[in-house]
């Protein structure tokens, strides 16, 4: 591990539930720091044309942008960094992407939050925590007993799916370094997104105090 979080919120994409270009505006605007593309099912040239387009808000915005699973495009476009699948090759990422570049991988059990710390990633989504109405049966949730047992392998851990501004807390005291949120923020439509983030904000400074 490198590098620090650049926010203790990380905003995961969705296309399939929201106008993402107007959607992350209003979320950057509202105090978003850090966005993850995800939406992996694109095309490469519509996922790329995407990519560009999400970057050069998140940098008229000063938020992060994270790269879903493709080192290469990442390193195209200048993103700030890459979100690998548990076992990916975490040095590969680094080496073509820089000593500067966030390097994150999607964890779902201790052992690969423990191999994540291990191949020196940044941090690791750790999921699902809750039940998410994002992915539907996609589980079982976790809890978050499942982030104070990789807690102690001391990388960073995002706690994602179903984590809502009430139960962010929890998380936190379970030992979560912050939270990924894909369903909450998608679906909050426009004109509702600022007010989401903000319970967040709130949600997350509480629980560091």
């Amino acid at each position: 591990m490198s590098n620090p979080l650049p926010a203790r919120l990380l905003v995961v994409t969705d296309r399939h539930q929201a106008a993402l270009q107007d959607i992350m505006g209003e979320a950057i605007a509202a105090g978003a720091r850090w966005i993850w593309l995800r939406d992996r099912d694109l095309p490469a040239g519509e996922r790329r044309a995407l990519a560009e387009r999400l970057s050069a808000l998140a940098r008229a915005g000063g938020a992060r942008l994270t790269v879903g699973g493709d080192v290469e495009l990442a390193a195209e476009i200048g993103a700030d960094g890459v979100h690998l699948a548990a076992g990916a090759p975490v040095a590969a990422a680094r080496a073509r992407l820089g000593r500067g570049a966030l390097i994150g991988v999607s964890a779902h059990t201790a052992a690969e939050v423990a191999a994540a710390a291990a191949a020196g990633a940044d941090y690791a989504t750790l999921s699902p925590i809750f039940a998410s109405a994002s992915k539907p049966g996609y589980g079982p949730a976790l809890g978050a007993a499942a982030i104070a047992h990789a807690a102690p392998h001391g990388l960073p851990i995002l706690a994602l799916g179903g984590v809502t501004p009430e139960r962010a807390d929890e998380c936190l005291r379970a030992g979560a370094a912050g939270i990924a949120v894909m369903g909450e923020v998608m679906r909050a439509g426009r004109g509702g997104v600022r007010n989401v983030v903000r319970r967040y904000a709130v949600a997350l400074a509480a629980g560091v105090a």
